[in-house]
This record gives structure tokens, sequence and C-alpha cells, in this order.
């Protein structure tokens, strides 16, 4: 298989087993990545338009549904009083927690075949990829999650 197609369909894999934990938790993958990021600290809508990838609207539509479902709440800006920040409601914070927790736990699985050399490997390769096109930590490693907000 080539570079190519080994990375595109990898893309697929991970999409499908992060897609799979959020339905388990009742969340669209975009609500799961929504509270994963949020787990850090609250953000801005213009911090979480870049983090997410997502335009204004597209943003502001998430947000209402997971603010109705009761997960992220909005909070004034303390260093600008026309702008919110989303952060996690307590209820939010234990979702995203057991969420994020079963997601790493099914996406670690996945290269369950690899040696603990080859995975290592292949997460400083995927690293070093990912640094050189400045994608921002909207996932972190398990041990560096901060669970709550």
């Amino acid at each position: 298989m080539g570079l190519v197609a080994a990375l595109v369909r990898s893309s697929f894999l991970v999409h499908a087993v992060y897609a799979q934990a959020a339905r388990d938790d009742g969340l669209t993958p975009q609500q799961g990545q929504l509270l994963c990021v949020l787990m850090a600290q609250p953000y801005g809508m213009g911090e979480l338009c870049s983090m997410l990838g997502l335009a204004k609207s597209s943003l502001t539509g998430l947000v209402d549904r997971t603010e109705n479902n009761g997960l992220v709440r909005r909070e004034p800006d303390p260093r600008d009083s026309r702008a919110v920040r989303v952060a996690l409601t307590p209820r939010g914070a234990r979702l995203a927690d057991r969420f994020y927790t079963e997601a790493c736990r099914r996406i670690e699985e996945l290269p369950a075949g690899l040696d603990p050399a080859e995975r290592d490997t292949l997460a400083a390769l995927l690293g070093r990829i990912l640094l050189d096109h400045k994608v921002p930590a909207v996932f972190a490693e398990p041990d560096q999650a901060s669970p709550g907000g």
C-alpha cells in the first residue's frame, strides 16, 4: 500500500472508531471533539473556530446544540466584555472524561499488532507530520489531559 492510501485510510479508520465512541455516549463526533478541546480550559468562539476548523455559523450551531444538552455553557470573557467563552458544565466535564477515556482506549487498540518499537516509530513519524503542518492540539495524550474545565 502506498503512503497516500495508507494515510487516507488511516484517517478514515481513526474517525470511524472515534465516531462510534461518540455515538455510544450519545454524542456526535463534532460534540465529542468540542468536549475534548474544552477539557483543558474554556475557549473563545474564535479560538474554537480555528482549533476545530469550523466556520463561525457551524460552530455557533454546534455550541447551541451542545449547550441545549446541558454539556457546555457560555460565559463572559474576562478580557473582552463583548466576547464569550465556552466552558464545560459539570455534567459535560463528566461526559467528556468518560468519552475521552473510552475513545483513547479504542484508538490505542488500533496498532495492537505492532511491537513497542514500531509503535514508538509510528508515533514519532506521525508527530513530525502534525508539527510540520502546525495541527492544533485538539486531542491531548491521555496522560496530559486535564479533565474538567
